[in-house]
């Protein structure tokens, strides 16, 4: 990335004062080594979406970003359907609510370390991954509509986890709103055998050890403690988000010649929000937040199956489950004024500060637990939301170390073979379906997520409260 293009504006923040078609600026977290190591088309998209009719303040650009499908993956653009604003299914991404749960142990490393190789056969062994795979849970069509509208909720009702679970997780446990009718058959059909199941790529289970305590007042608040092991689980909507995807990118392409919208790139199909397409992407999206709810409750309890073979006694507690690429309709302070506002964030994770309504009253002192996940080998952290985050980039942080290269690249640089050994040297056993996914995953496909979240917090938008180290990892 062209530095020269951007004015400082802050130690970790740097603006792109808006040109050609950009109806507001734009504005790049990161420090100066992220930043021009970041792939020059990033501005070009981040520029295209500050392009997009109705949109609010500026459009961000997380520390972790990389080139995505119309948004950049790490992009955050709020719209106001007040003043024409749009929703994007670019904006919010294939994977719709792709998401991260961690999960207590109350565990040491020393009582795990004899049952390690045992636990990570059996883990592989309880929980489906890889491209296509379907779970042992099959639902009838009735069933997939009551999912789709209840999301964790629905999981829970059934047996699976526990009532405080939802207190822990983003929207309690089911996005609002959420219309199954307007998903289509075939994304239904999609996810008749994927609950429960984690999915191929970036999505993994990951058991952790925390190594290192940055924030002790909060990381006592969040139920954490040094050397204690923690069960992160990433995964989202499977086969049913990227069908989602797919239909209403198609739809909108057609609704915004229809709506009189010039885009600045047909990846950023959309509608106005207030239009019929833009309620019926809004509710078949948060139909797909609830699939990837549903998702995740699942598989935590799957997690909690395993571990209660090997470690009887052991409770797995939800700490906390965030969700990526979404669109909620929020409201922020904005020029004075509080404004309701479509919330797209890409590849972002939203990170509510200290005393925010909307956050478990156990947590509401200390912000929101921000969870971060690091490629495979490398740490993850847990982060707080700031109040300053509000007004800098509508309540967003980063969501991960972002990739450097791209999957085709990385396959070709590193051998999964080569990858499972130099991890299990340093003592981190992998479980994985494929070879190259192990590969397309290499822990150098991906950007120093030290370097990310250390610049997440430099600019303001979150604060470091924990590292993780993993311990076993089972990749799709």
């Amino acid at each position: 990335m062209d530095l020269s293009l951007l004015t400082r504006l802050e130690d970790c923040a740097w603006r792109l004062e808006p040109r050609g078609r950009m109806r507001v600026p734009a504005v790049v977290y990161g420090d100066e080594e992220l930043l021009a190591e970041m792939d020059p088309r990033v501005l070009d998209q981040i520029g295209n979406v500050a392009a997009l009719p109705g949109i609010a303040g500026a459009a961000y650009v997380m520390p972790d970003a990389h080139v995505g499908y119309g948004f950049p993956i790490g992009g955050v653009a709020a719209f106001d359907p007040d003043r024409g604003g749009v929703v994007s299914a670019g904006g919010v991404g294939f994977d719709i609510s792709c998401g991260v749960r961690a999960l207590t142990t109350g565990l040491a490393l020393a009582e795990l370390e004899p049952k390690k190789k045992e636990l990570a056969d059996l883990l592989f062994q309880s929980v489906p991954a890889g491209v296509g795979a379907g779970g042992r849970i099959r639902l009838g069509a009735a069933e997939v509509d009551d999912m789709l509208a209840g999301g964790a909720r629905w999981a829970l009702e059934r047996g699976w986890g526990e009532p405080a679970d939802l207190e822990r997780t983003e929207d309690k446990g089911c996005a609002r709103g959420a219309r199954p009718e307007h998903v289509s058959q075939q994304a239904k059909e999609r996810q008749r055998e994927q609950v429960g199941t984690l999915g191929s790529g970036n999505h993994y289970l990951e058991v952790q050890v925390l190594t290192e305590v940055r924030d002790p007042r909060v990381a006592a608040a969040y139920g954490l403690r040094e050397g204690e092991v923690v069960v992160s689980l990433h995964s989202g909507s499977r086969g049913l988000g990227h069908q989602i995807g797919t239909d209403y990118l198609r739809a909108m392409t057609l609704a915004a010649r229809e709506h009189g919208i010039e885009l600045p790139e047909r990846e950023l199909a959309c509608a106005p929000a207030r239009s019929e397409i833009g309620e019926r992407y809004l509710g078949a999206m948060r139909a797909g937040i609830n699939c990837a709810l549903a998702n995740r409750q699942v598989l935590a309890h799957l997690a909690r199956e395993a571990f209660a073979k090997l470690f009887p006694g052991s409770e797995l507690r939800v700490l906390f489950d965030v969700s990526h690429n979404t669109c909620k309709f929020e409201e922020h302070e904005l020029e004075g004024e509080r404004r309701a506002l479509f919330v797209h964030r890409k590849g972002a994770t939203r990170a509510l500060g200290p005393d925010h309504p909307e956050l478990p009253e156990d947590l509401r002192a200390w912000g929101q637990p921000v969870l971060i996940g690091g490629s495979m080998g490398t740490a993850s952290y847990v982060l707080a939301g700031t109040r300053e985050g509000g007004e800098r980039s509508f309540a967003s942080a980063c969501h991960g170390a972002g990739r450097s290269l791209s999957r085709n690249e990385a396959s070709r640089r590193f051998g999964g073979r080569e990858v499972v050994d130099q991890l299990a040297a340093r003592g981190i056993l992998i479980r994985a379906g494929s070879k190259r996914g192990i590969a397309e995953e290499a822990p150098g496909a991906y950007k120093d997520v030290a370097r990310v979240v250390e610049a997440t917090q430099r600019a303001g938008l979150a604060r470091i409260v924990a590292r993780l180290e993993p311990v076993v990892c089972v990749k799709g």
